[in-house]
């Protein structure tokens, strides 16, 4: 069948860096139309960095070399995503900033393309209700992009919570240990604002809080927490946060993150305890599995593998082919709009505790802006 047809919203840092990625290895299904930013030398930036990947790429599904080195097309480069509206896409990308995922995403659901965004989906209960909402009533896929899902030490965790090998799972930690510096919210205004982003919590951890909540049974009870600005004066929100969580099967999910080490990203880990079982996984993106303990098991091959080039991981690519098989077969995505809500309510609850300073009940109502003028 021909590839679908794509566009992508956004050509800041993780749109270049990522989302071209995944869309020049996963060429085989899928063309790159267009690239959209308002910043006209970004979309220029994005297409030629297409362009040029496609010319040496080799796809992940292993597409002989005459394949993969055709001259592909370089893509449309717009300002205004409103002209693609009409035009023949199946799906988009969002990677623009935060607060701007629900309006656009919207946006494209109501004219009948599938959307798969960057994280977090929204930064509001009520917003991300009516995405998913509005997928489901036009019959099209949501996707969110928590691509650290596709590791090959999570997938190999996942194995073994499924199979029951932990028996119970007790408790599990999440720790973010990372350096942001002024230059890095200069260089982005929209950074560590209530009204575009949220804090330390919802940019740099959301990742591995995702994977704690799909690790301890993704319904959360009840949340207590306490968040800091320490050392980011500058900012509106958080630069250090942590949490207690009580998950409606009695496990425990315990988060620490922190953009204030020094003098730069120490760890991200994601730790897990059950009655026959413990694993720690670490890493530059929770990419290396550090412990692996069960009857008869002490250690994994994973334990050697390498660093990806960034925090970002490598874990776009086989995302993308997921939302792109899940549209040509007319299934779930592996990380539906559902699933992307669960960190985000999570964040959300959060805030909540620290603004109403007392534990919070599951399901909430939340929104980063009711965070504006709440002293840290």
């Amino acid at each position: 069948m021909s590839r679908l047809r794509a566009a992508l919203i956004g050509c800041g840092r993780i749109g270049i860096k990522k989302h071209i990625e995944a869309f020049a290895a996963n060429s085989d299904k899928i063309e790159l139309v267009a690239v959209c930013d308002i910043v006209k030398e970004k979309a220029e930036k994005a297409a030629i960095e297409y362009e040029k990947r496609c010319g040496s790429y080799k796809s992940i599904n292993e597409q002989p070399t005459s394949y993969n080195q055709r001259r592909i097309p370089k893509p449309l480069v717009l300002t205004n995503y409103e002209e693609l509206f009409d035009a023949d896409i199946d799906f988009v990308t969002i990677a623009t900033e935060s607060g701007n995922h629900y309006k656009n995403t919207i946006d494209f659901l109501n004219v009948g393309k599938h959307v798969l965004v960057e994280k977090p989906m929204a930064l509001s209960t009520n917003q991300m209700n009516e995405m998913i909402a509005l997928a489901k009533e036009k019959g099209l896929k949501l996707g969110v992009c928590f691509q650290n899902r596709f590791n090959p030490p999570i997938q190999e965790l996942r194995k073994k919570i499924e199979s029951g090998a932990f028996g119970r799972i007790f408790n599990a930690t999440a720790r973010i240990l990372w350096n942001r510096n002024e230059n890095y919210y200069k260089q982005a205004p929209w950074r560590g604002t209530w009204a575009m982003d949220g804090g330390t919590l919802m940019n740099q951890c959301s990742h591995n809080i995702d994977l704690l909540q799909w690790t301890l049974g993704g319904i959360v009870e009840e949340i207590y927490a306490l968040t800091k600005n320490f050392n980011h004066p500058y900012v509106e929100t958080e630069d250090f946060g942590t949490a207690i969580l009580k998950f409606k099967n009695g496990s425990i999910g315990i988060i620490e993150g922190t953009v204030n080490v020094y003098p730069k990203n120490l760890e991200e880990t994601l730790s897990v305890f059950g009655e026959t079982g413990t694993v720690v996984i670490g890493g530059l993106a929770v990419n290396r599995i550090q412990t692996w303990r069960f009857p008869d098991e002490d250690g994994h091959p994973f334990m050697n593998l390498p660093d990806p080039e960034t925090v970002y991981g490598n874990g776009h690519i086989a995302l993308f082919k997921d939302f792109t098989n899940a549209i040509i077969n007319n299934k779930k995505p592996y990380i539906s709009g559902e699933d992307g809500k669960k960190a985000v309510e999570i964040i959300l609850g959060i805030y909540k505790s620290v603004k109403e300073k007392r534990p919070i009940k599951f399901p909430i109502e939340f929104s980063t802006e009711e965070m504006i003028g709440v002293k840290l």
